[in-house]
């Protein structure tokens, strides 16, 4: 746990190293957020860090999207999962999912990049196996530029859930 107040003092570089894993493989979301300082509340951070996703170009917010796994890779991809990643699929029960679920997410996953041409992102806190992959099925209906402000709405839960593990 690191203190807002640790984070406001920071050069940016270690600022950006230390929440450089709050948006998956994208530290240049810190990185830019960093200029913001100082941020009042971890609410206002996170804001920040949002904002900064929203001006993003449509090619950087796709390389996001991109940079996060397919759901159910733990237990059985791990290579493909940051640390955070992997605690948060475990937390949810993908790592302990049925053989059947499994294969189910695989290829629901598959079906969701044919056609979106990115991966299903959904913040699993909350959710197990089965609501996944119900959430999954139902988005399959959506069209692409739907899914991809969907993605992102779910980028910024993670984040935030990311954030309020690692501050005090």
């Amino acid at each position: 746990m690191i203190t807002l107040e640790a984070l406001n003092s920071m050069p940016a570089s270690q600022f950006a190293a230390v929440l450089g894993g709050v948006f998956e493989h994208s530290p240049w979301v810190a990185e830019r957020a960093a200029t913001t300082r100082p941020f009042a509340s971890r609410e206002h951070l996170l804001h920040a860090m949002l904002a900064v996703v929203a001006t993003a170009s449509l090619d950087e917010q796709m390389r996001l999207i991109c940079a996060h796994p397919d759901l159910g890779a733990g237990g059985r991809r791990k290579e493909q999962l940051t640390d955070a990643s992997a605690r948060e699929q475990k937390r949810a029960g993908l790592d302990a999912c049925s053989h059947e679920e499994f294969a189910e997410l695989l290829q629901l996953n598959k079906t969701y990049v044919e056609k979106f041409s990115f991966p299903f992102i959904l913040s699993v806190r909350g959710h197990d196996p089965r609501s996944i992959i119900a959430n999954c099925k139902s988005r399959l209906d959506n069209d692409a530029e739907v899914e991809r402000h969907t993605a992102l709405l779910q980028i910024g839960l993670i984040a935030g859930h990311r954030l309020a593990e690692l501050l005090d």
